[in-house]
């Protein structure tokens, strides 16, 4: 695997000098600072490539924007109105940009509204550590009293109904503004965040959209981009949904095994890819990580490795926080394995994308973390740990004296 690093641009907590400590061969950046829909231009492209490539006191750094996370896809895309032939035509014309500057792997999502979804962003650990986490009682607060919206109340099972009324009466202003904040933030890094009203604007604006069409939205979309991207050299991989099951009455498109399978097979190009985010998918108990990768691996462009921890693995759409990487319900070890057997596999082949991008997803707030206020989810010190343990994973699998089990 390419060991690769997240980094948000010159205001990122993290340095360039610090990623060349953590040992990280490659960098995945994105231009947070231009409006979403608008042109990534060859100046802005190359700015950043800059600001990659140096180090402090203008040394070279030796590293490389390797992966763009993410080239947004609009909510008029999304939901087919609006500026969407502006849009699809702007997000063409920015994927020759990047292509022209030599990038040739593209994560996006298609996830309504909100990029991701936690209720705590400094969710205290036994250990005094800190992580995320969602909790699915604190979320119906959020959906039945703070957003109030329409038939929240029976989209939510009985007993999470009335656990949520309880646990509102006795909040705080500042809780609920917290709760709201921590839900509405968006993307880390990204120009754009919700207040309340406008959560509930966009999450008004999808009306009764049903999942299956949203998932031919997706596949317009790609119908759409695709072929400029397999013209160009150029891998676009989808970030399954996060969390992966349906909030505030919005579609889901992205959440199993099957439903990449079914928008590979819909836009079956070797463009058309999957970036596979263990943690985003092991939210849910029933979605076979190892199993994944070796149905649909030859399709995999794009790894994000961490971990969850959940309350209750037989409850869909339960609660969960952020684990260390090689804890919580993913078995690390074996999605290690088969990503190193499908890259093996590349590799016989001759396939010259045989090593995948992969970067430590995530992390837990430890150490001087607890000080340094990095995006939630982002932090020094928690992805350093995370990447040295899956590098040794790695490492003890493709050494020649121990292999791959079985």
């Amino acid at each position: 695997m390419r060991q690769t690093w997240r980094w948000f641009g010159p205001v990122d907590i993290t340095s360039v000098d610090d990623m060349m400590q953590c040992g990280v061969e490659g960098v995945v950046s994105a231009l947070h600072h231009v409006p979403v829909g608008e042109v990534w231009t060859p100046d802005e492209i190359a700015k950043r490539q800059s600001e990659i490539a140096t180090a402090s006191g203008d040394r070279e750094s030796g590293l490389k924007w390797e992966v763009v996370e993410s080239l947004v896809v609009t909510e008029d895309v999304k939901q087919q109105n609006g500026a969407v032939r502006e849009h699809l035509a702007n997000y063409r014309t920015s994927l020759e940009n990047l292509a022209r500057a030599g990038i040739e792997v593209v994560c996006y999502n298609f996830m309504p509204v909100i990029d991701w979804t936690r209720t705590d962003l400094a969710y205290r650990l036994g250990h005094g550590g800190t992580c995320m986490r969602y909790d699915h009682i604190d979320f119906a607060v959020f959906d039945i009293h703070l957003l109030e919206r329409p038939g929240a109340r029976g989209e939510h099972a009985h007993a999470t109904v009335e656990a949520a009324a309880e646990r509102f009466a006795g909040m705080s202003d500042d809780d609920k503004t917290a709760l709201t904040r921590n839900i509405v933030a968006g993307l880390p890094g990204a120009n754009e965040h919700l207040t309340l009203d406008e959560a509930r604007e966009r999450v008004a604006a999808y009306g009764d959209m049903t999942h299956e069409t949203l998932r031919q939205h997706l596949v317009d979309f790609l119908a759409e981009v695709v072929p400029t991207a397999e013209r160009l050299g150029i891998r676009l991989c989808c970030h399954p949904d996060d969390p992966p099951f349906p909030l505030m009455g919005l579609p889901r498109v992205m959440s199993t095994e099957a439903d990449y399978a079914a928008v590979m097979k819909a836009v079956d190009s070797p463009a058309n890819g999957i970036t596979l985010c263990s943690g985003s998918l092991g939210a849910r108990a029933d979605n076979d990580l190892p199993g994944m990768i070796r149905r649909l691996g030859r399709r995999i462009h794009f790894l994000h490795l961490r971990n969850v921890a959940l309350d209750d693995p037989s409850l869909p759409g339960g609660s969960f926080h952020e684990s260390e990487h090689l804890g919580g319900h993913v078995d690390m070890v074996a999605v290690v394995a088969e990503i190193v057997r499908e890259e093996q596999r590349r590799k016989a082949e001759g396939r010259s994308d045989h090593q995948i991008p992969m970067r430590p997803d995530h992390g837990q707030d430890i150490l001087d973390d607890l000080n340094r206020r990095a995006q939630p989810g982002y932090p020094t010190i928690g992805r350093m740990r995370g990447l040295a343990e899956l590098r040794g994973i790695m490492s003890a699998f493709e050494h020649e004296g121990v292999g791959l089990p079985g």
